[in-house]
């Protein structure tokens, strides 16, 4: 089952024009910033992008702090919504539980295509920011040939086999949290019969968060809010890392994993298929 759904996530052409799309917004950024030769001053602006005309290796950090906010999640609540809404829109899904596979399976199937398109996302993301970093803005060498440390943001110089632990450590935390976002689509999916609600449903959670987030009175949940933590894996890049909020994201994730891969489950296991 896993191998039918990764199978067909390799040839929907819309999933590698999303994820495309999102490897173009930080290349635009770069070239703009390559051409205009003005990165905003540390502290203003997007993170990291007061150091990328330094080097260019930092970029990826940059990007993802760019398509994390909106457009990743954005990615994410597409596909994931439709997961099971789309099948039952289209009335493939019918003739897929007319098989011998238990509709847990199936489930479990779709989760794992989503942790599968979201890895894929995000290194995607990253790569190509590697790649257009290095050849716009390159290592920052000097003129005696050496090429300048990555900075962290506490200051401190980062060696190229530090700075690629600390990246491969923060593109794991976000596919986690995308995860624990899509897991969320996924539930909505179950619900509906049409995949663009589903994501709509997703996006407003989303949004609700987000601006939650921002109010006083909302202090009290705000720990358990999705989007709480998303922007943590940039303590990855500090001086000493800052591990306390890192956990209490990757716990916050899997709960939402758990929680909303359950009620998933317990609602796609009694539902009557009509398409």
């Amino acid at each position: 089952m896993i191998g039918v759904e990764l199978r067909k996530l390799a040839l929907r052409p819309r999933v590698w024009l999303s994820i495309g799309l999102l490897c173009l917004l930080p290349a635009l950024v770069a070239v703009l910033l390559s051409v205009s030769d003005l990165a905003p001053p540390p502290g203003q602006g997007g993170a990291f992008l007061s150091a990328v005309l330094r080097n260019g290796a930092l970029f990826p950090a940059a990007a993802l702090a760019m398509v994390l906010p909106v457009f990743l999640p954005l990615a994410v609540a597409v596909f994931a919504g439709d997961a099971i809404a789309g099948e039952a829109a289209t009335g493939t899904l019918r003739y897929l539980l007319v098989r011998p596979v238990a509709r847990p399976r199936v489930l479990a199937a779709k989760l794992v295509a989503l942790a599968v398109f979201t890895v894929l996302a995000v290194l995607a993301v990253a790569v190509t920011s590697l790649v257009v970093g290095l050849v716009l803005f390159g290592t920052g060498a000097e003129a005696v040939g050496q090429a300048s440390a990555a900075t962290s943001l506490s200051g401190i110089d980062l060696s190229p086999g530090e700075l690629a632990l600390r990246m491969a450590a923060a593109i794991g935390y976000i596919v986690v949290s995308m995860v624990g976002f899509g897991s969320i689509a996924l539930f909505f999916s179950t619900l509906s019969d049409s995949a663009i609600g589903a994501a709509l449903a997703a996006l407003a959670v989303l949004i609700g968060s987000s601006i939650m987030e921002t109010l006083q009175a909302a202090s009290a949940i705000k720990p358990y809010l999705p989007t709480n933590y998303w922007l943590s894996w940039i303590d990855f890049f500090r001086n000493p890392v800052f591990w306390d909020n890192i956990d209490k994201g990757l716990l916050l994730q899997a709960g939402y994993v758990v929680l909303f891969f359950g009620a998933a489950w317990a609602n796609f296991a009694s539902k009557d298929i009509t398409s």
